[in-house]
């Protein structure tokens, strides 16, 4: 039996790297963790830019995070070493933002995230990733464009709302559920109500905290928590507390009309790149 066993995982080494060589991927080691050279070159700046975002510079710049990992891996894989990551993130977010959130907002978000969650998982194994890369950059797209053209919306300031705020937030716990990118959904809802950026920041952190942490178990069901993925997961840890710390830092020393411009920026950035990997994978 020993040997029998050992026959089928060497089997099952073989076809992945067979898979590998013929689509172009990196080589993945038999070790149970991933050792290619690009996979790293693209995680590194990928987990210290979703720091420098959850830290408090520059909502939405984390979601380009899945794409550039996707560049090595696939989308499931890629959102779940990441979620490891993230939960150590919120961490540290939760600890920097414990007394500023908007309560009014998160009643309003919360149960509809839920929702999105759950949907999530129902259709985790049959949404293809490529439509919904094209459906959240279209969304990031299309609302940076919207304030950009028409300068007044900027100035007005929205108040919360069930409606919007429950469609939106249960648009964004189904992407990040998918592929980590819930960030543009959410800011489609939380940037008209121009909150002090410090308010802004505490309660996208609270509720993607949430979020993460509601992800486990699900993720847990799905099979995503591989060995592989987890000690990969392990090895960036390191990145979590430095990109944290440097967007905690560039937050406390921008004002607020510079930073709602980098956010509209990155937001702009982080859409395109969705949508781009978007229509790339569908041609």
């Amino acid at each position: 039996m020993a040997l029998t066993s050992r026959a089928l995982a060497l089997r099952r080494c073989c076809l992945r790297r067979r898979h590998a060589v013929s689509t172009g991927l990196p080589l993945v080691s038999c070790a149970r963790v991933i050792t290619a050279p690009l996979f790293y070159a693209l995680a590194i700046p990928a987990f210290l830019i979703t720091g420098i975002s959850k830290g408090g510079f520059g909502s939405g710049l984390g979601s380009v995070a899945v794409p550039m990992l996707a560049l090595a891996v696939p989308v499931p894989q890629a959102a779940a070493i990441m979620l490891p990551l993230l939960l150590a993130m919120d961490l540290v977010g939760l600890w920097a933002y414990r007394a500023t959130w908007d309560r009014t907002n998160m009643r309003i978000m919360l149960p509809g995230a839920m929702v999105g969650l759950v949907l999530g998982y129902l259709s985790f194994r049959y949404l293809d990733e490529h439509w919904i890369r094209l459906l959240v950059g279209g969304i990031a797209i299309g609302f940076v464009l919207n304030v950009w053209l028409r300068p007044g919306v900027a100035g007005q300031a929205a108040r919360p709302s069930w409606t919007r705020g429950s469609f939106w937030s249960c648009l964004s716990g189904l992407v990040s559920f998918v592929a980590n990118a819930g960030g543009p959904p959410l800011s489609v809802y939380l940037l008209p109500q121009r909150l002090d950026k410090t308010l802004f920041v505490g309660t996208t952190v609270m509720f993607f905290a949430i979020l993460n942490y509601a992800k486990i178990l699900p993720y847990w069901w799905l099979g995503q928590f591989s060995g592989e993925n987890v000690l990969t997961a392990l090895i960036l840890l390191p990145l979590a507390p430095i990109g944290m710390w440097l967007g905690v830092w560039l937050h406390d020393r921008v004002n607020d009309g510079v930073f709602y411009r980098w956010v509209y920026i990155l937001l702009l950035v982080s859409g395109a790149k969705l949508v781009w990997d978007g229509v790339a994978g569908l041609i």
